[in-house]
């Protein structure tokens, strides 16, 4: 896997009687592994703010952690069977939100990683959804890498 990456991020909210929220953000990151962990590193811009949130994800095996600093400030953890409580910091107002993953899946090969989460999300201690992220991470020297 080489520094230079092309992460996809696709996540899926399933709330009670509303239809599936789909969102997809496609971004260059920068990639390293050290003592067994991955780390993609990567900014975003929210649409409307000023300023940019910068993103660290943090993923082995049984485990994924999501730090933004910037516009929004979270430090997210999934653990597979194991509920995790943070703060989520938005511009309009901070919310307690509680994370119950029931899968975490790294799959890796030589220019791919493809992660799968599975989990409930809590605000303030009520369940507001069940939902799917999908991530993959193509190294830059990967035959089908391409930034559009």
């Amino acid at each position: 896997m080489t520094k230079d990456v092309l992460l996809t991020i696709s996540g899926l909210q399933f709330a009670a009687e509303q239809e599936a929220d789909q969102v997809e953000i496609i971004t260059a990151g920068d990639y390293y592994k050290r003592n067994g962990k991955h780390y993609i590193i990567y900014d975003e811009v929210m649409e409307g703010f000023e300023g940019s949130t910068h993103n660290i994800i943090k993923f082995s095996e049984n485990s994924l952690e999501i730090t933004k600093k910037g516009v929004t400030n979270v430090h997210m953890v999934f653990e597979k069977d194991k509920k995790n409580i943070s703060y989520y910091y938005t511009p309009y107002g901070s919310l307690l939100i509680g994370i119950d993953a029931t899968k975490v899946c790294v799959d890796e090969s030589e220019h791919n990683i493809n992660v799968d989460i599975k989990y409930a999300l809590d605000v303030n201690y009520e369940h507001l959804a069940d939902c799917k992220i999908k991530m993959n991470i193509k190294s830059k020297d990967a035959q089908d890498f391409k930034i559009s």
